[in-house]
């Protein structure tokens, strides 16, 4: 199997320019950083653990490495030589060259440990240089200020190429280096002022400390160098050598490609089944609930929203499911995360948000458990499951019981039409969820309810409720019919955003009314399909996914930048969603079944931007105008997810 993924000469013309990385671990703990060795953002660190109380928890933040070669000409730092960056894998490799020597840097992360691995190699130029590797920490949590002030650590022990440093509660950073000669040069503690430009871009404090014990001394030669950097206890963090772990992974992410449908193990498919793997995670954390799961069989699996800040959000891990799970062959773990969600269950509603560290989840939200049905008979479309099916079904019962009687932040179907209401002084419970309250009727959670309605019908036949069956049916049908007589504006051309708000209905062009038509089973008449896939392909459809609002709109933003507030603002006024790419070809599909070919060739903005941003995955967000710069998270678990299950259903 080809394993180059990418290539990145810094001679080409644009270089590694601000290019970022970042490799996960399996537990939501990750590294990353840019490609030219730096660290961007304030959440970016070599280590990033993922720690049972205090969530993820930036330990290492880099190192600072330094070349002296044998044959006296000065010492240089080590990525002032940077030539090239691969991914193999998704795995980076960084390559430097000077003055005759050649040198090697990798970095994995063990699958479930939290532990990162650096191995540097001498490729040519001689038997022997020295490196020096100073290591810079910061003991807080990822999401933290910069500038949160610095306790000094304390180097508690050391022994050898191994020393232990300690801060507060948090566990040990243990830092090990295996080589043919080493030294821990102590007594060269330093503290610096680190800079993160991105955080000067987004308007927070881009300034602050950093702490070094000292510096490694080492002789680079045949053998080669390793550094460990690991949360984990020695026996763990010392279990493999670098290449070892390496090897492991790489053959781990093989057998992912291996597994995954065969319409997505062509190039792009391959890098996009990788970048999926990194957002499914198990949660060590929740303890009440993994004790829950182990006795009845199971494991508690979970999704991350986005790297580097978003956690596992309810909403997201549902729309996501589908292509990070069924696409890439790996069925267990959609039942595993379907299980855990529905254990959150409270009033009729499945969490938005479940913090990080946290064991209770966040309740706000108007489609998370809609969402949660979609990826249900997604899963058991896919696997015929009905086994889980019998065990979420009390879930679902409760789920659709408090809509009908009406449950917390005011939703509930409105006895008047059937439709789904949605709206509590405060709170923004649709996706929209930023300065856009959408209080009201919103058209794509009756979509959802619509589709809800449907499959649930379908579900309580298989288990012989025929009168439960019957009466979802009822619903679904005069939902339906409500919907089209108030959802459709024959003034414009397609379907209002919002009926029955605080204003009244809104009949702004938005990328909402695709789920009309996307979903399984479409509330929309087929009558209306050209219609509305027309106005969204002209108004809304980008390289990159679509517009959250139409450009001619007054108050459309065309750039998600500026401090929180500005872009708070135009995260759903002009944004551009990539997630939203995956309901667009499948509305595309419906209207020009024939035409995948077409379909296809919209993908391929998306499919370019895999060697973009943040390398081997895709952003959360992009500017509304050309040329919609990648914004907010560096890897979003439904864009790639929405990629990748678009990419498979467009195979020729």
């Amino acid at each position: 199997m080809e394993s180059l993924d990418l290539c990145l000469p810094v001679s080409a013309p644009d270089g590694v320019g601000d290019r970022e990385w970042m490799i996960a671990n399996g537990l939501a703990g990750y590294a990353s950083g840019r490609l030219d060795g730096s660290a961007a953002r304030r959440h970016d660190g070599l280590l990033v653990a993922a720690l049972p109380v205090s969530g993820r928890t930036i330990l290492l933040d880099r190192v600072e490495e330094t070349v002296i070669p044998a044959n006296g000409t000065p010492p240089f730092a080590l990525f002032d030589a940077l030539v090239e960056v691969r991914l193999e894998r998704g795995l980076p490799v960084w390559r430097f060259a000077r003055d005759g020597l050649e040198l090697e840097r990798r970095v994995v992360m063990p699958w479930r440990q939290n532990t990162t691995l650096l191995s540097y190699r001498l490729l040519a130029g001689g038997s022997e240089v020295g490196l020096d590797i100073r290591p810079w920490m910061h003991f807080r949590g990822n999401d933290g200020p910069a500038d949160q002030p610095l306790y000094p650590p304390v180097l508690s022990w050391h022994q050898g190429g191994r020393i232990e440093v300690t801060q507060g509660t948090f566990p040990p950073l243990r830092l090990a280096v295996r080589a043919a000669a080493q030294s821990l040069i102590l007594g060269d503690e330093r503290t610096e002022t680190a800079f993160y430009p991105i955080e000067a871009e987004r308007d927070y404090t881009a300034h602050g400390p950093v702490w070094s014990p000292g510096r490694f001394a080492l002789r680079l030669g045949a053998d080669g160098v390793d550094m460990i950097a690991s949360a984990e206890p020695w026996g763990a963090a010392l279990a493999q050598s670098a290449d070892a772990a390496w090897a492991a992974e790489t053959g781990r992410r093989d057998r992912l490609i291996a597994h995954a449908d065969p319409a997505v193990r062509d190039p792009v498919g391959r890098q996009l089944v990788v970048a999926a793997d990194a957002f499914l995670f198990e949660p060590r954390g929740r303890f009440d609930l993994a004790a829950r799961s182990l006795a009845q069989g199971d494991e508690v699996r979970s999704v991350i929203a986005g790297y580097p800040w978003f956690n596992d959000w309810g909403r997201d891990t549902m729309i996501a499911l589908e292509g990070l799970t069924l696409v890439t062959g790996r069925p267990d773990e959609a039942r595993r995360i379907l299980r855990t969600f529905a254990a959150y269950e409270r009033d009729g509603l499945i969490p938005n948000n479940i913090p990080d560290g946290g064991t209770e989840g966040v309740y706000h939200a108007a489609d998370a458990s809609l969402w949660f049905f979609h990826a249900l008979d997604r899963y058991l479309v896919a696997t015929g499951d009905t086994e889980t099916l019998v065990l979420i079904l009390p879930v679902l019962r409760r789920i659709v019981a408090a809509h009908r009687a009406g449950t917390r932040f005011g939703i509930g179907v409105d006895p008047a039409d059937g439709l789904l209401r949605q709206g509590a002084e405060g709170y923004m419970l649709t996706w929209m969820d930023s300065a856009t309250p959408r209080r009201g009727k919103a058209v794509e959670i009756n979509a959802l309810w619509y589709n809800a309605l449907t499959v649930m019908a379908g579900w309580l036949d298989t288990v012989g409720d025929g009168d439960g069956a019957a009466q979802a049916q009822a619903e679904a049908a005069r939902l339906r019919e409500s919907f089209n007589r108030r959802f459709w504006n024959p003034h414009t051309g397609f379907l209002f955003d919002l009926i029955d708000g605080e204003a009244g209905d809104d009949p702004a062009c938005r990328c909402n009314q695709i789920l009309a038509l996307s979903l399984p089973h479409p509330v929309l008449e087929p009558v209306h399909w050209a219609a509305v896939l027309d106005v969204v392909e002209r108004r809304l459809l980008t390289p990159f996914g679509l517009r959250s609002l139409d450009p001619a709109a007054p108050d459309y933003r065309p750039s998600y930048a500026g401090d929180l507030h500005s872009r708070d603002y135009a995260y759903h006024r002009g944004t551009v969603w990539a997630w939203l790419i995956g309901p667009f070809v499948d509305a595309w599909l419906k209207v020009h079944p024939g035409d995948r070919a077409g379909a296809r060739r919209m993908l391929s903005g998306l499919a370019g931007h895999l060697d973009d941003f943040c390398v081997g995955t895709i952003a959360e967000v992009f500017d509304g105008d050309a040329p919609h710069r990648p914004r907010g998270c560096t890897a979003q678990a439904w864009s790639v997810a929405e990629m990748l299950r678009a990419w498979a259903n467009t195979a020729p």
